[in-house]
Order: C-alpha cells, then structure tokens, then sequence
C-alpha cells in the first residue's frame, strides 16, 4: 500500500537529508500517481502500478530540457528514488509548485485562461522534439492514431443511442478519423485538464503531470476546448493555437472518446463523472452543429 509511512521509510532509507520533514498527501493525488507533500518546498511521486513506472525515467530525461525554454512553470523533478523491497519501482522528488487546481471559481477570465493555454502549447510545440518518446503504450497513444480507440469508442456510441443521437455522434467520430497529423512529431502534454493546471491570483500559473508526456499529433492537447471552455473562450483558444480543422476535429474527437467512455462507464453510478461527462457530450454536439 502507498501511503505516508511507505513515503517517510523510502526517504529515511535513500535521502536522510530530508528525513526531518513532514510527509501528508495532497489533496488531489491523481490516479496514475500518488503524490505526497515533503515539507512545504517539495513533493515525492510514486508510480501507482506497473504500467506508469516508465513515466519516471521519461520525466527525468526530458522536463528539465522542457522547462527551460517554457514560460510558464512546470513539474521538475529533483531527485530520483530507487526501487527496494518494499515498493518495486522508480520514483521522484519534485520541487513543489504554488497555485490551486484550476476551477471556474479561481480564474479570472475565461478568455484570457484560453489565450495562456493556447500560447503554453505554442510554445511546448516549439520545442525540438527530436529523439523524444513517440507516441504509444507508455503514454496510452496520446499523440499518436485515434484509430487505436475506434472499437472502444464505436461501442460506447452504439450502448448510449437511447441517450444521444448515435448518428451523429458516428457522423463527429469519423470525421475525427478522417485525417491524420502529416508534419513532424510535436511535444505534447497528454493530458491537458483542469486537474494538471494551477492557478495563481487568478492566472494559469504552471502545468503539472506530465506523466503521459511523448510526441506526436498535437490534437489530444486541445480536448479542454469542450471540457471546460465556452462558447467564446473556446474560439480564443482554437485562434490561439491556429490549428487546420483536420486537427480541431482530431482534437474533438479525443474530447468525444473519454468522455463517452467515461460516461458508459459511471451512467448508473450516479457519480460526478457521468453528469461532466454528458455534459461534454452535449457540448460537443452543440459546437459541432454551429
């Protein structure tokens, strides 16, 4: 089990420097990862299962030679904590960054929001992607084909018909799949969401968890389009990022297959996630009929 006495045993035993410190868990640890406050200047990482302990060597390799040509600040690592017999894996220590989870009651403006993003990605997608980790298993195809998500994405249409019009939904998906990226590979995120932005005094403030960070089709990174902006942001932030429709609709289509999944998957469970999810839906759907 990952938990605090887990976390002070590994640093006690590999860095005793900071065995002084307070450990607690943050108040959104994620999923793929379980993070814990060190003190109040650091943060330790740990992979939550096998298939997200390549996330560490990546992370140490490439978000120092990241962060360096970025305006905004992102997550980088410190340290690197070793494997032992109790927890199997790699995992980090990261300086710790100020800010809130992004949430409509912390933000300004909306569309100064999308302007923020949008440049962060500009210049994300700058950056020489050369020998960087090309889209696949390691960070679930972020950046690569939509079409490794066809079947999935088709069976959840087919089950929620009698709650959205299947037709058009298919009609969104294909033209998802109607085109692919043809330039070269360019950084991305992976998974750009309210969670992974922090805000301070109103503003993006820095971009964290880059866990499923490779190269590829940009697209996956402009799903908050339809997640989290409106009408008008959502036009700054595609004028921002300048992308070809073959791309937006590609971007719309990764915004469309999580959150139908994610819908079919939590529908009768009354969870949060089912409701944001059919909103999402509905959204796309509205933009897409404009």
């Amino acid at each position: 089990m990952i938990n605090t006495d887990l976390v002070k045993r590994l640093i006690n035993e590999q860095f005793p420097e900071w065995s002084h410190l307070d450990i607690k868990p943050v108040k959104k640890g994620g999923n793929d990862n379980r993070t814990f406050h060190l003190g109040n200047q650091m943060s330790v990482r740990l992979p939550s299962a096998a298939g997200y302990a390549p996330q560490v060597e990546k992370e140490h390799k490439w978000l120092p030679v990241l962060t360096e040509k970025l305006s905004l600040q992102i997550s980088t690592p410190i340290a690197k904590g070793n494997p032992n017999e109790e927890y199997p894996w790699s995992w980090s220590v990261y300086k710790w960054l100020e800010g809130d989870t992004l949430s409509y009651d912390n933000i300004d403006d909306l569309n100064h929001l999308a302007k923020d993003l949008g440049s962060f990605l500009n210049e994300l997608q700058a950056i020489d992607a050369k020998g960087g980790p090309v889209a696949g298993e390691h960070n679930f195809y972020r950046g690569g084909s939509l079409t490794y998500y066809d079947k999935e994405t088709q069976n959840a249409i087919d089950s929620n018909k009698g709650t959205f019009d299947g037709k058009l939904l298919a009609e969104i998906w294909s033209l998802a799949l109607a085109t692919k990226w043809e330039l070269e590979p360019v950084w991305v995120h992976g998974d750009i969401a309210p969670g992974n932005l922090l805000v301070k005094d109103g503003k993006l403030s820095a971009v964290i968890d880059f866990g499923i960070l490779g190269v590829g089709d940009p697209a996956c990174d402009a799903a908050m389009a339809w997640t989290f902006f409106d009408d008008t942001s959502r036009k700054v932030f595609k004028n921002e990022i300048n992308m070809d429709e073959g791309t937006w609709s590609r971007a719309r289509g990764w915004a469309l297959w999580k959150a139908l999944i994610t819908y079919d998957a939590h529908k009768n469970s009354g969870k949060v996630e089912a409701h944001e999810a059919y909103n999402t839906i509905w959204t796309i759907v509205e933009d897409y009929k404009k």
